[in-house]
């Protein structure tokens, strides 16, 4: 009763944690019987329940987590039932909740982001109901052009409830390209004209955070946002979906095919697990990184990327080692490669039909009826080809390196990674003038 006079209930967000577990994982309301097999991120809000535990009264002291189903039934007490947008890491618990909880048809992952502001704005159109639009904050950039053409009040007025990522908020590490993106958030989302604030934490100031969104898109017709800081959400898993049954992991399947290069073809791998998974092979075989450019952010440009690396050393083979979810995400890249790419131009798409590196939410590509091939070759390129098995890679390469490009090879391969695959550890600045070096001699 005494911990109840200072506004909370001790032992209160124990209780909330213990039960999400029942609820949602199926297991035991105490610590110590819980799975063994537990991620970091389990880990983590594990021992942070100890420490608050023996906070106690110390109210100042206690960390809060937002429970994704609590957080998920109280935006649909808001008037919210319509979900759409681009999986983000900092939003990955929520997301996977609403992809396995939400009913057929209420949640749509889309291309891009700014995809999801359209259609989110015909929903309203549609229903004059407001939907959902979750993203991470390095996809504002795709967002600006629809928010400020379409959404915004003085335009056609249409509200909708932004949830974001903030990676690099200010005051935490993170990777030179989200440092950058966290410090602009706030600036940008001003300059939008978005109001915004951080998502509380704890259910109840979660409520009132979605009452004052409520208020203000009821009033003004026009978007609004909230901020999610890393550990906001308690973990959710998404089960992973290995039906497919394909053999090959994309490191197995990048492995194999940088194998079958030689030292003067040119890498531009993707961004997420696959440039990181590159980086830590050279590593491992002790080969150095000047072949290679990393994207690790810009999502969905590293085909232009390669593009205008191979327009500009035709005697050179560029290889851009992309991922389905990037591709798709800016697909009109496609169209330009298929009529300027030149023949030096070499597209590998490694598909495992998920947003690997941010909780496996579904990609397109993984639906019946999704055909890289067919886009391809629709778009220009001279031949487009399916691989799926280990053996296939090296004559898949050949036959790559002996045809004239634009050529693209879709390799087929299962979800996953490695738990303990690192970061890149070198400058950006330190890749970007050993590469452009690289393409220098001869």
């Amino acid at each position: 009763m005494e911990a109840e006079k200072f506004g909370v209930s001790q032992g209160g967000v124990l209780q909330a944690i213990f039960k999400h577990q029942q609820r949602h994982h199926g297991t035991s309301s105490t610590p110590t019987n819980q799975s063994k097999s537990k991620t970091f991120q389990e880990k983590q809000v594990e021992e942070q329940l100890a420490r608050n535990k023996d906070a106690g009264l110390l109210t100042e002291l206690i960390r809060d987590f937002l429970d994704p189903a609590e957080f998920y039934q109280a935006i649909r007490r808001s008037g919210i039932d319509f979900f759409c947008g681009v999986p983000d890491s900092l939003l990955k618990d929520f997301c996977a909740y609403v992809t396995k909880n939400a009913p057929e048809g209420s949640n749509v992952i889309t291309a891009n982001e700014g995809n999801a502001v359209g259609l989110a704005a015909g929903y309203h159109l549609a229903t004059g109901k407001t939907a959902m639009v979750y993203l991470q904050n390095s996809g504002l950039g795709n967002i600006i052009n629809p928010v400020m053409s379409l959404a915004a009040p003085p335009v056609f007025s249409i509200p909708m409830l932004l949830l974001i990522g903030w990676r690099g908020e200010p005051g935490k590490r993170d990777e030179p390209q989200h440092m950058v993106q966290g410090q602009a958030t706030p600036g940008l989302l001003a300059a939008l004209g978005i109001p915004f604030q951080p998502l509380p934490d704890y259910e109840e100031g979660a409520e009132q955070a979605l009452q004052t969104a409520k208020h203000y898109m009821d009033s003004t017709k026009g978007p609004y946002a909230f901020l999610v800081k890393r550990q906001t959400f308690l973990p959710y898993k998404l089960p992973r979906d290995n039906s497919a049954g394909y053999p090959l992991t994309r490191e197995k399947a990048m492995q194999v095919l940088v194998r079958c290069l030689n030292n003067r073809d040119v890498i531009i791998s993707s961004t997420g697990m696959l440039s990181r998974e590159l980086y830590e092979y050279r590593v491992s075989q002790d080969m150095g990184h000047e072949r290679d450019f990393l994207t690790v952010g810009s999502m969905g440009h590293a085909s232009a990327i390669a593009l205008g690396v191979a327009m500009k050393k035709p005697k050179r083979m560029v290889f851009c080692l992309d991922g389905d979810g990037a591709v798709i995400m800016h697909m009109g890249a496609m169209a330009s490669i298929g009529q300027n790419g030149p023949t030096n131009f070499k597209h590998v798409i490694f598909n495992n039909g998920c947003h690997d590196s941010v909780g496996g939410q579904p990609t397109d590509a993984s639906k019946n009826g999704f055909n890289f091939i067919r886009i391809a070759e629709g778009c220009g390129y001279k031949q487009a080809f399916v691989i799926s098995q280990e053996e296939e890679i090296e004559a898949g390469v050949a036959r790559m390196k002996e045809s004239d490009g634009p050529v693209l090879m879709e390799i087929k391969i299962s979800s996953g990674s490695r738990k303990n695959l690192g970061r890149p550890s070198r400058l950006l600045q330190e890749n970007r003038d050993d590469f452009m070096h690289f393409l220098a001699i001869g």
